[in-house]
């Protein structure tokens, strides 16, 4: 997971896209977060990891399924 994540950061790096460059700078502190919260057991950062994980994958779900334009999702605007 964390590999992942700092693969798509070089990645975005290279693209030049800032914004998803600091969602997955944040996403890295969250999971770090979420680490320390396990071994520590700290329900807060637990908590938060949760949701962040949740709020995380929808969005990337949304992304794959706007790109692969499913549903009623377009990349280019009908009127």
């Amino acid at each position: 997971l964390q590999l992942a994540a700092l693969e798509r950061q070089i990645f975005d790096f290279l693209g030049f896209q800032w914004a998803p460059i600091l969602g997955n700078f944040l996403h890295i502190i969250v999971v770090i977060l979420g680490l320390f919260g396990t071994i520590q057991y700290r329900p807060r950062y637990i908590v938060v990891y949760s949701v962040w994980t949740a709020l995380w994958v929808s969005w990337n779900v949304f992304i794959i399924c706007f790109y692969l334009e499913v549903g009623g999702l377009s990349k280019v605007g009908s009127m």
